[in-house]
Formats: C-alpha cells, sequence, structure tokens
C-alpha cells in the first residue's frame, strides 16, 4: 500500500513510523541512507536550546544578516535589507518557515561539533552533518561550474546532472536514515526538559501544512519539519490523536523531476504517513 502511494506520485520513498510509548513501528526501506535537507534543523535547533537552558548562550543575543549571508529561500534568507534579530528569533525562523540563513546564523553559534556531540549523544550513529546549508548550497554551486551556471540550474540543468551533485549523495551531505529520524522524535517527546519543549513548540508552530499536515484532520496536532531540496522532499514530525495516542513518522522522498511545484508527491508524503499510522492504529487502509 505505501509503496504504491510512492509508486504513483513518481518518487521512490523511504518511510518509518512508531507509536510512541509502544514499541510498534512499521516502514519502508527505514534503514537506507536518506538525504535530509532541512530536517537537519531539528537537531541544530535542538543542540541551540540546549545550550540555552544550560546557560552558555543567551537567547537575547542580536545578530546582523546582511546581503553576503543571504543563500535565498524563506524568512531573512530572501529578505532585501539588512536584518537583525536575536538568537531565538533566529531558531523560530529556522524552525517554522525553513530560513536557511537563520541556520547559518545558529550554526556559528552553536557549532557543529556540538551538534554531532548531540547526535552521538542520542545514540544516531547514522546521521551524518557535512554543514551548514551554506557548505551544502557551495557544494552546489561548486557541482554546477560556479555560481553563474548554478542560476540555470532549473532552467536548462537535466535531473540526472543534479541527482549526481554531492549535495543529493547521502554519502557526502547532511544524511540519516527514516529510524534514526524517528528514533530522534520519539527522544524529543520523552524529554521533559525546557530545551525539548521549546523545539517541540517550534515544530507545532511551522508553517507548511501540505505534506504530513494535510493528511490528517484539524482535531490531530501534526508538528513537523520539512526538507526540500531540488528532486528531494521530506518531512518528519509527530502526530497526536485527541486519545492521546502519538506517532513519529519520518518520509523522505526523491524524484527524477526538477519541476518546483508537484503536488501529488507532497500528497504521497502525507498519504504515506497516514497509512502508516493507520496501520500502528491498527485501522484498515484506506
Amino acid at each position: 500500500m505505501i509503496e504504491k502511494l510512492f509508486e504513483t506520485a513518481g518518487v521512490r520513498g523511504w518511510l518509518h513510523a512508531r507509536r510512541l510509548g509502544s514499541g510498534a513501528e512499521c516502514g519502508v526501506r527505514a534503514d537506507e541512507p536518506v538525504v535530509l535537507a532541512s530536517v537537519v534543523k531539528v537537531p541544530l535547533v535542538l543542540e541551540f536550546a540546549r545550550q540555552v537552558a544550560a546557560g552558555q548562550l543567551d537567547p537575547r543575543d542580536r545578530v546582523r544578516i546582511g546581503a553576503r549571508d543571504r543563500l535565498g529561500g524563506s524568512g531573512t534568507a530572501g529578505c532585501a535589507d539588512d536584518v537583525e534579530l536575536s538568537l531565538r528569533d533566529a531558531a523560530y525562523f529556522a524552525m517554522t518557515v525553513s530560513d536557511n540563513t537563520a541556520a547559518d546564523v545558529l550554526c556559528d553559534r552553536v557549532g557543529l561539533d556540538n551538534v554531532r556531540s548531540l547526535l552521538r549523544e542520542l545514540g544516531l550513529t547514522r546521521t551524518r552533518l557535512a554543514g551548514a546549508p551554506r557548505d551544502i548550497v557551495a557544494s552546489m554551486v561548486e557541482d554546477a561550474g560556479g555560481a553563474e551556471l548554478f542560476a540555470e540550474l532549473f532552467r536548462t540543468f537535466s535531473a540526472d546532472r543534479v541527482l549526481a551533485m554531492r549535495a543529493l549523495d547521502p554519502g557526502w551531505t547532511n544524511a540519516s536514515t527514516p529510524r534514526e529520524m524517528t528514533s530522534l522524535l520519539e527522544q524529543l517527546w520523552a524529554d521533559e526538559g525546557e530545551a525539548a519543549r521549546q523545539v517541540r513548540q517550534w515544530m507545532g508552530q511551522q508553517v507548511f501544512w501540505s505534506r504530513l499536515g494535510g493528511a490528517f484532520p484539524p482535531e490531530v496536532r501534526v508538528s513537523g519539519k520539512t526538507g526540500t531540496l531540488p528532486c528531494i522532499r521530506n518531512e518528519i514530525g509527530v502526530v497526536e490523536y485527541p486519545d492521546g495516542a502519538r506517532f513519529a513518522v519520518a518520509v523522505f522522498t526523491r524524484s527524477d523531476s526538477l519541476v518546483q511545484r508537484q503536488p501529488a508527491v507532497e500528497q504521497a508524503i502525507g498519504a504515506a504517513a497516514a497509512a502508516a499510522v493507520g496501520r500502528l492504529r491498527g485501522q484498515p487502509s484506506p
């Protein structure tokens, strides 16, 4: 059933789901490596929140984002003018609108090695942090042959050429497995500390709902984090029902198309998650 949803949408898919607190789980290629894209912001922001809770960082510290910092995209990354904001607001933008430049600011303050240490502490031994968003974009520019050619990415490049870039290679880029990402979520939801609570709150405020969020009724709370690159669309999140049942889900997809708007893929991500959760709830497949 889940495989058919991915096939119909024209993508290769990977999935893992677990019912929190029960040990019940299901998956599709759950232990194969996948490209995280912006899903990597979850452990990054968690490390930021932990450092704040430990008194190592002041969340009110101000940072200024100028033209040289901006990568393009949502939030401060796409602003036309310089922006000044607090570290806490940078974390908020990184999680809620997937602001790449805000994530870069956090990487500078938090330290990539500290995020790597967090991943080891959580037992996520197959999760790799290759670099900040700016490092991933820089690799794509280099693989494209320079900034001028990179600007032609969606107009003249073939999908095969893009898929050959290091940023889309789970052996080089920020990567993990679906199972490790639901493990991260399970630990995040079991943690009663202030840092985990803050990250859960930001995940619940994510503005993008057309993937996981679009597949569940309004009374079901969905807290998630998307990840998107050319040919890559992902989301991880926790689905919480009014009866108290909670499910961690991680869905990753890879297509052979550079079309930027792919509603069928967005819907397939949600449908696959809903099918997996339904299976764990003992409900028949739709």
